[in-house]
């Protein structure tokens, strides 16, 4: 099962408010689960380098499903994941990318968030997650 638009646009809304309340202009992507692009959002004056980058940490959570962060802990160097973010045309190995779960367990896709911080982002991409 994949998510359908109106939960990734739920979400959005929820990442959305997240930023909001916490200050941050923030560029977020949902993805489905074949990891292709649901829904974007760009919050006014959000970083245009981000763009990518949000999308990145999306489609990354969902090809490993695992969070952004916990790859990054994964790939440093001596890691058996070193260097996996060169691969699959460019992966995002911080946090800002959170899997989403329905209430089964089952993944149905994944956000990406960028922006801020890595320490916002991923709290911006798990207050989204949460709202599903």
């Amino acid at each position: 099962m994949s998510i359908t638009l109106e939960q990734s646009e739920k979400i959005a809304n929820a990442a959305i408010a997240k930023a909001k309340e916490i200050g941050a202009k923030m560029n977020i992507a949902i993805v489905d689960e074949g990891a292709n692009l649901k829904s974007f959002h760009r919050m006014d004056n959000a970083w245009l380098g981000s763009v990518d980058v949000s999308i990145k940490k999306a489609k990354t959570a969902r090809f490993f499903d695992m969070n952004t962060g916990e790859i990054g802990k994964l790939s440093q160097p001596g890691a058996p994941l070193y260097n996996i973010e060169h691969s699959n045309g460019g992966l995002i190995s911080f946090p800002g990318g959170v899997v989403l779960k329905d209430k089964s367990g089952a993944i149905v896709g994944a956000i990406g968030v960028s922006g801020s911080s890595v320490e916002q982002d991923h709290e911006v991409a798990s207050s989204g997650a949460a709202a599903l």
